[in-house]
């Protein structure tokens, strides 16, 4: 555990990438649900990698220099592993995380050659004049948790897909409390304008996956 230069206490979550290559991701003790890296964030960061997206022996990459936006990004770690695949990422969360995306974003840096990233501010629900062209992929990992943030989260989903954007969604399914009506409520209003696509688990990474962690494709209705 480290105290970083401004204070905070910061624990260190390594994710290794299929190159070697280390992910270092710094999460807060204290603070809210957007200082850990949680497991969905991990299983899509690793489904990034995964053959039918990127193989390098076969000369296939699907994220070099495609623009990608991260919602509710949290430590970053899901649109850090894109850019460390050749992508041209913006990670975006609350203006009260910003610093630790910043934090993970120059402890990582070494590993970007091709790609790139970037922390903005993006309140779901608000302007994204910011964030267009529509990107090619939206990267939304364990966004859907809390009811009040159910409709501007669809909002912006909305407001930045374009028709070849693809929207990929990864979350646990929660069973406990309010969890399975906000699931049930966002798919509801997800499904007025968007299709959705499950990823069967032989399509995930086959050591980071788990059956209680969804992966959906999610596009606009044509």
């Amino acid at each position: 555990m480290a105290a970083g230069a401004d204070g905070v206490d910061y624990f260190v979550r390594e994710i290794e990438k299929n190159d070697g290559c280390t992910l270092k991701v710094k999460q807060c003790y204290l603070g809210d649900v957007g200082c850990v890296v949680w497991d969905a964030a991990i299983v899509l960061a690793k489904y990034l990698e995964t053959k039918q997206f990127y193989d390098p022996s076969s000369g296939v990459n699907v994220w070099a220099g495609r623009s990608v936006v991260e919602l509710g990004a949290g430590t970053g770690v899901v649109g850090l592993m894109a850019a460390t695949l050749g992508a041209l990422v913006t990670v975006t969360d609350l203006e009260d995380l910003q610093t630790l995306l910043m934090v993970n974003i120059r402890e990582n840096q070494a590993l970007i050659s091709s790609g790139s990233v970037t922390a903005k501010v993006l309140k779901w629900g608000e302007d994204v004049s910011d964030f267009q062209p529509p990107p090619h992929y939206v990267l939304m990992a364990d966004c859907i948790y809390y009811e009040q943030s159910i409709v501007p989260l669809v909002e912006s989903l909305k407001l930045l897909s374009g028709p070849e954007t693809c929207i990929i969604c990864c979350y646990e399914q929660r069973t406990e409390g309010i969890n399975p009506k906000v699931e049930m409520q966002f798919f509801e209003l997800l499904q007025q304008n968007f299709n959705c696509e499950e990823i069967p688990s032989d399509k995930q990474d086959p050591e980071f996956s788990s059956p209680d962690i969804r992966i959906l494709h999610i596009r606009r209705k044509v």
